[in-house]
């Protein structure tokens, strides 16, 4: 079997390249599942995925299921035929489905597996300090990110490296991973490695989905822990933090986007505010983070130049 029938399941921006890469080599994919749309943005207008938006714009055909154990769903993916499915950036799959295809089912995976399990591979790396992450190629059985690995490739992780970044390495690189993938699969002849082999004994790293508190700068931490979670976070979901006015009391939402981390000693309590030319350098117990893109709630993203044009930093402070 040289070209199998494909099914290719996705929805972020993250799914739609390697997509591309299955249709520029003449894959026959013969089918998309994407999640449905959904209202989105200030004015929560509906919209379509960017797979839906890629997938239809090349002709392919599209389910968008509520439900992945409706049977009319699932009769329709069995017409399809599949020889082997591809899932990128999705959810969990139900049995019904992942072993639907006589190839069965292969997962994408942005993180070097086992580690990094979960839905936030891309961040977590980085929050944690990570210098190596990869992407991974594994066959799916029902523990999330759990089943046997095809394939691993590394990707050194540079410490000036944001999230938006890693996100786009690891994409093309996961593409030319996943095309290598379904070449041996094609052919029967691929490596299957246990993952809890992998593991010998040890607790895999995690990578959970982060929720809007966890993405709130703690300024009492070390400065490359801040620094860290800072380029984790950028350019989506982005850290923030709450400057509070010193009169007043009031706080104000703030995010930032990029920053500059230049370890010392100073007299400062940690949250202390100061303009600099080109950047809010703020205090921490260890140095100075220099924050170089940041946006007040309701206002554009602007560098650093031009949001102290219009915010009076004496006035407020990061300090609990």
């Amino acid at each position: 079997m040289n070209k199998p029938r494909i099914v290719y399941l996705g929805t972020p921006d993250f799914a739609v390249h390697p997509l591309r890469r299955l249709l520029e080599e003449k894959y026959n994919v013969v089918g998309v599942v994407t999640n449905p749309d959904k209202p989105a943005g200030r004015g929560q207008q509906i919209t379509e995925s960017p797979v839906k938006r890629f997938a239809t714009g090349k002709g392919l055909p599209v389910l968008q299921p509520e439900n992945f154990r409706d049977e009319s769903f699932l009769e329709q993916a069995r017409e399809w035929r599949a020889d082997l499915q591809i899932v990128v950036a999705f959810k969990i799959l139900p049995r019904e489905l992942w072993a639907m295809p006589p190839l069965g089912t292969v997962n994408l995976h942005a993180s070097l597996l086992p580690d990094y399990r979960g839905a936030a591979p891309i961040n977590r790396v980085i929050m944690n300090g990570e210098t190596i992450t990869g992407v991974s190629t594994f066959l799916l059985r029902q523990q999330i990110d759990a089943g046997n690995l095809i394939f691993r490739e590394e990707v050194e992780i540079g410490e000036r490296t944001t999230a938006g970044e890693l996100h786009d390495r690891l994409m093309t690189r996961g593409s030319e991973l996943l095309l290598k993938t379904i070449k041996a699969i094609a052919t029967g002849k691929y490596p299957l490695v246990d993952q809890d082999a992998l593991l010998q004994g040890r607790t895999p790293r995690l990578a959970p989905k982060i929720f809007k508190e966890e993405m709130k700068i703690n300024w009492n931490g070390a400065g490359q822990s801040i620094y860290n979670h800072i380029r984790g976070l950028s350019p989506f979901p982005a850290a923030w933090t709450e400057p509070r006015h010193k009169q007043t009391g009031e706080r104000v939402s703030l995010k930032i986007f990029s920053a500059e981390w230049k370890p010392g000693k100073h007299r400062f309590p940690a949250g202390t505010l100061e303009a600099t030319r080109d950047s809010l350098a703020i205090r921490v117990n260890d140095g100075v983070i220099h924050a170089t893109e940041l946006q007040l709630h309701g206002r554009k993203r602007m560098p650093a130049r031009e949001f102290l044009r219009g915010f009076q930093v004496e006035h407020y402070t990061l300090e609990d």
